[in-house]
């Protein structure tokens, strides 16, 4: 830590919320290297994956002028500890999705809390772990807490419905789904390529999301859906949901919007949950290092061969150019898999 107190890193800002087209949106900056707090990790950061988060934060909170850092998925090594530090040791090799309210991952340097850190993959790269994070602990949360699914046999066979599972978070639900119950995978995707990554990503049934998905979900599953992990168009879907779901059924969602007309939902008993894989860090919740248990299980299923990496673009170094055209990509909707870039 000696060499690198009070010292500069470079990283990646923006002072004012404006497009993604002019350059000003993302610009590379100097900043202090962070102090650690007394359960912090330094994390030199050897890559990133871009989210949707980081454009709907860049787009909508302007911080007046003052940097503001985002990034919120790295792979890195840590390189100092904080005085209270218990589960990880200079050196050690990690991966986290981080905090909303502290400064994020696009820096050479990070500070985090070790509560919501897992340890790499010791079978993946950095570039390929930091595609995990955000996306396994958001299917992770939605699959077994919000859904209450159970992992193993003891799951029921039933049918999950999964919106955008060529996406991000969507080739997570599937993975996960896919290989610790007993349910089937029927995702959404409409292009050949997205359909494509999608079956692999854990999908026995593909249906076309620009197209009424009631019939093309009772052609697959004529029973009727058990699940819904919604992850876009919730509430202009949540009256084709109520009409797939069984009675008991659930629904989870991740995306944004003002109000759904939720009553669709009382004569079935379906259940609404939403999933905010901040929600832990935000409110410093008692059980903020289940997500370090998360990741752990994370790791532990890709080094077994269980679970893969959902990495398909590196766009370079981690540069104001190089994140203003991953947030390009992922505002047109046109992305597969995960965006990231690797070193500085």
């Amino acid at each position: 830590m000696s060499e690198i107190r009070n010292t500069t890193m470079p990283a990646v800002a923006y002072r004012k919320s404006l497009p993604v087209q002019d350059d000003e949106s993302l610009i590379d900056v100097e900043l202090p290297v962070p102090d650690p707090g007394p359960r912090d990790l330094l994390v030199r950061v050897e890559a990133v994956a871009v989210n949707p988060v980081d454009y709907k934060v860049r787009r909508n909170n302007d911080p007046g002028g003052h940097p503001k850092v985002l990034g919120w998925d790295a792979a890195g090594t840590v390189v100092a500890v904080g005085d209270e530090v218990e589960l990880f040791a200079v050196g050690d090799e990690v991966f986290y999705a981080g905090a909303l309210d502290r400064p994020g991952t696009n820096a050479r340097f990070h500070a985090v809390d070790e509560r919501i850190v897992g340890r790499k993959p010791a079978t993946l790269s950095f570039t390929e772990a930091a595609a995990l994070p955000l996306t396994s602990l958001t299917a992770w949360e939605g699959l077994f807490e919000r859904l209450g699914l159970h992992q193993g046999a003891l799951e029921k066979t039933g049918t999950l419905l999964v919106t955008a599972a060529a996406g991000g978070v969507g080739a997570m639900v599937s993975q996960l789904a896919r290989a610790l119950t007993s349910l089937t995978v029927v995702g959404t995707a409409s292009r050949p390529e997205t359909v494509e990554f999608a079956r692999a990503m854990g999908a026995t049934h593909v249906v076309d999301h620009h197209r009424p998905l009631p019939e093309q979900v009772a052609e697959v599953a004529p029973d009727g859906l058990d699940h819904v992990f919604s992850t876009a168009a919730t509430d202009r879907n949540l009256a084709a949901y109520a009409d797939m779901l069984k009675p008991m059924g659930g629904i989870v969602a991740i995306d944004d919007f003002d109000a759904v007309e939720i009553g669709l939902l009382k004569s079935k008993s379906i259940s609404f949950h939403w999933e905010l894989m901040f929600t832990r860090s935000l409110y410093r919740t008692a059980d903020l290092a289940t997500q370090h248990h998360i990741l752990t299980q994370i790791a532990r299923l890709v080094d077994a061969g269980i679970l893969r990496t959902t990495a398909t673009t590196d766009l370079g170094t981690v540069n104001a150019a190089h994140l203003r055209e991953a947030h390009r990509i992922l505002e047109s909707g046109s992305a597969i898999g995960k965006i990231t870039l690797t070193g500085f």
